[in-house]
């Protein structure tokens, strides 16, 4: 695999994992709520955003206490989603978000094959890779969380990746998907998956749903990034 220490945008299509479509069964269990999504084929990157890649794109200085090779966080879903957009410029493709001056409201291209976050389903999706459990192994082995993490991020790719080569999917920071998790209830809140350093066990399991307002940003929630396939 391609050194993912700081994730350089020059080398990030190399990062880039093809993703079969498939289905998958998903659960609300605050609504006692069970649907299938069918998928199509897309890429997912291999590990989340780095501080590295981050800065770089955002054209922005490392903050002075972010560890390049650590993944972004306290980045609002906004944040990301402009992140995305800046991507598919620098890398000639077409933008997936439509942002409006008027109000926090994103419009989204779904034809667009620029950069973008996972949607929940395909997030889980490609979490799971393949297995019926709710990790992909044993979680000393793949995720850092309130018992191993030393109380902050940790450096990506470190861990054991999932059977289809994505590292970090459960714990070091909780990831942004694109769906707005109930908006009869919660408006435009987004959701988010995965688990985070500062989680227990049962915090980092493919399974868990968390939500937020999109323009929150929070210290172990940061985002990884996906292309659809045509």
């Amino acid at each position: 695999m391609t050194s993912t220490s700081l994730l350089p945008v020059e080398t990030f299509g190399k990062l880039m994992k093809p993703i079969a479509g498939g289905s998958i069964k998903l659960r609300d269990d605050r609504l006692g709520k069970q649907w299938t999504a069918n998928l199509q084929p897309f890429l997912c990157c291999a590990v989340p955003i780095t501080w590295n890649c981050y800065a770089q794109v955002m054209e922005i200085s490392l903050p002075s206490d972010a560890g390049p090779s650590h993944p972004v966080h306290s980045v609002s879903w906004l944040d990301a989603a402009s992140f995305c957009n800046r991507l598919s410029e620098r890398s000639a493709l077409p933008c997936r978000y439509l942002f409006s001056v008027e109000s926090n409201d994103v419009g989204i291209v779904h034809a667009s094959t620029g950069f973008r976050l996972l949607t929940e389903a395909e997030w889980e999706f490609a979490c799971r890779a393949g297995t019926d459990a709710p990790r992909y192994a044993p979680i000393e082995e793949i995720a850092w969380y309130r018992a191993n993490s030393e109380g902050s991020t940790r450096p990506v790719a470190m861990k054991r990746p999932n059977p289809w080569g994505l590292y970090d999917m459960l714990g070091n920071v909780w990831e942004w998907c694109e769906d707005i998790y109930d908006p009869n209830v919660y408006g435009t809140y987004r959701t988010f998956r995965g688990g985070g350093w500062a989680d227990e066990e049962r915090g980092c399991l493919a399974t868990n749903r968390r939500r937020s307002h999109p323009t929150f940003a929070i210290d172990d929630l940061g985002f990884r990034v996906a292309r659809s396939i045509v």
